[in-house]
């Protein structure tokens, strides 16, 4: 075997570190590990001695590293001599931050003691040669932009991204898309910037049908179970409306009672053009910005594209069309990159 097939002792030494030094004054054993993280099946110690082996590493499933991630979120997980692993629900927004920056760790070490083996994951926004693309944008409503000099064409300081709806959203589609298609024609427009011709190249849609009239034009046209609940003003919570065996189920947004985003909703949609079979549509859409921004960066963040764009592969196959609804976590005022390897991450999926 090289060197470059050798298991890796990365995640076998952090598995171990974290039982032994999370919590030093606890003195926590394999055998408790073996218990918290079985459930009520508990796990064997032999198999979280393997883990943790630094010669002879086996590798931990990936539920097992979620439990792993979930348990040293918190010192609450140890309650006298008993250990277990918290229900997610019980977590408080600190120590769900904690979690997800524990998975993102451990995913990242064990994807690097396996990458030797496993193939890279095709890249979901490379397009074939000669074939263009146009990225649609909302234009920002006249209402939030009448007071900004910098949106106003009249102005000396005009700069025409300000009168963009989800321009952050944009500038990490665009630059991404660029750069995995060189020699392609990439434009970006507002949907009022839309020509007949760009309607039947492949199309990328940023935001959703209270802004995008295109978001509207398409999601009339395709096949779908999902509706957006629009906010046609910021009174409205908005959310996604699901309709399957003729019951509707709508995904909303959560916010504290001061009005704080906690949590957007993200829509990410891939199918065949309706204006052109030949050509894509993918919609990338939110209740709020952060949720199309989320939408746009599970595949583009170079911590996660890789492995949504394995999920996808091998949970939707070859199918023409798919369409997957996430949570999009804010934190300080940011919204999280969805990992759709967690299953609680996955609100919604079709087919």
């Amino acid at each position: 075997m090289s060197p470059v097939q050798q298991p890796r002792p990365a995640l076998a030494r952090r598995l171990r570190a974290l039982r032994e030094t999370c919590w030093p004054d606890a003195g926590i054993t394999q055998a408790q590990l073996a218990q918290a993280l079985g459930g009520t099946r508990s796990l064997s110690v032999s198999l979280i001695s393997s883990w943790e082996n630094f010669d002879h590493p086996v590798t931990p499933p990936t539920k097992r590293l979620v439990a792993y991630a979930t348990l040293f979120a918190t010192r609450r997980s140890l309650d006298g001599k008993t250990l277990r692993v918290l229900p997610v629900h019980e977590l408080t927004d600190g120590e769900r931050t904690q979690r997800q920056e524990l998975l993102e760790e451990l995913l990242q070490l064990r994807e690097g003691w396996n990458s030797a083996a496993a193939p890279p994951a095709a890249d979901m926004w490379r397009f074939d040669e000669g074939q263009d693309i146009t990225i649609v944008c909302a234009p920002l409503p006249e209402q939030y932009r009448q007071h900004l000099s910098y949106a106003d064409p009249e102005s000396a300081d005009f700069v025409s991204l300000y009168s963009y709806a989800d321009p952050d959203a944009l500038i990490e589609l665009f630059g991404h898309i660029r750069a995995r298609n060189p020699d392609h024609m990439v434009r970006f427009c507002t949907s009022d910037e839309l020509t007949t011709d760009h309607y039947t190249t492949h199309l990328v849609l940023l935001g959703g049908v209270d802004f995008n009239s295109v978001t509207r034009d398409v999601i009339e046209r395709v096949d779908l179970p999902v509706e957006q609940v629009g906010r046609w003003d910021d009174a409205e919570l908005g959310g996604f409306r699901v309709h399957e065996d003729g019951r509707p189920r709508l995904f909303e947004p959560r916010l504290d009672s001061r009005g704080h985003l906690l949590e957007d909703v993200a829509h990410f949609y891939r199918g065949a053009s309706p204006f052109n079979r030949m050509r894509t549509v993918t919609l990338c859409n939110g209740v709020y910005g952060r949720g199309t921004l989320g939408a746009v960066r599970a595949l583009t963040d170079a911590r996660f594209r890789d492995r949504n764009t394995a999920y996808v592969q091998k949970r939707f196959g070859d199918a023409e069309s798919f369409s997957i609804i996430s949570r999009v976590p804010v934190v300080a005022g940011c919204g999280l990159t969805p990992d759709w390897t967690l299953e609680e991450n996955r609100l919604h999926e079709w087919p």
